[in-house]
């Protein structure tokens, strides 16, 4: 059937180098199709800022730093990473907001419980399925993508084109996104050390802010959407 399938394919859009060398190395070379590398992209949207008001409002969000992780809850998105990050740095003046639906509620609720075996109902919420996430992009002071293996991170220049500093594991798509200290921090995946990576941005303002401004720049220039489109039409005009 695979056989097949890739014999019927003019083409593979690949987002990153290294999905696309995956899929040179396991499609078989009598049926594998052209494959085009062309990163996915992002663009500043438009925020509401009365819905930014009503946000910290509503997370006592003013004068706290905001560590967000946005996605969908389920194990692999490593939110009990964070949850544990948090409780080790529970005396800091520090909140999660865990931005998301679970995809099973057994799951969700075993992260509840273990926010208030932490003690830490007031360290860590829970705010569900939003169609708001730039807003809640706003109150961040960073955001976390704390996946073991992301084939991209959408997330990752999502929050870069926001101004909000990323911290991500040291694998899969964010190595072809952040340049380490220049424009996000990776973390080894590893509690402790994503511990070390908040309490770093907690401390230096200076860093953050250059880790912000730099994030920002990158998908400017490198993850435009407006350019990666144009780039995508073009690839596919030729193909």
């Amino acid at each position: 059937y695979h056989r097949w399938l890739y014999s019927n394919i003019d083409m593979i859009h690949a987002v990153t180098h290294r999905v696309k060398e995956q899929l040179e190395k396991y499609i078989p070379l009598d049926v594998l199709p052209k494959i085009e590398m062309l990163y996915l992209g992002a663009e500043a949207a438009k925020i509401d800022e009365n819905i930014v008001m009503e946000l910290k409002k509503k997370y006592k969000a003013t004068g706290e730093f905001i560590v967000g992780i946005v996605g969908r809850i389920e194990e692999a998105k490593g939110q009990f990473k964070v949850i544990k990050a948090i409780s080790s740095l529970k005396d800091l003046n520090i909140k999660a907001l865990i931005v998301g639906s679970a995809t099973q509620e057994s799951y969700l609720q075993s992260l509840q419980k273990q926010v208030q075996e932490l003690g830490l109902e007031n360290k860590v919420l829970f705010t569900g399925f939003t169609n708001n996430v730039n807003e809640y992009m706003q109150i961040f002071d960073v955001n976390v993508l704390a996946t073991e293996n992301e084939t991209f991170g959408l997330v990752v220049i999502e929050a870069m084109v926001n101004k909000v500093p990323m911290i991500a594991t040291n694998k899969g798509g964010p190595l072809e996104i952040i340049e380490n200290g220049t424009d996000g921090l990776f973390f080894d995946g590893s509690v402790k050390d994503l511990a070390d990576k908040i309490n770093v941005l907690y401390c230096d303002e200076i860093l953050k802010s250059k880790i912000a401004l730099g994030g920002f720049e990158t998908v400017m220039t490198k993850f435009n959407k407006t350019k990666q489109l144009k780039s995508l039409k073009t690839i596919i005009e030729k193909s």
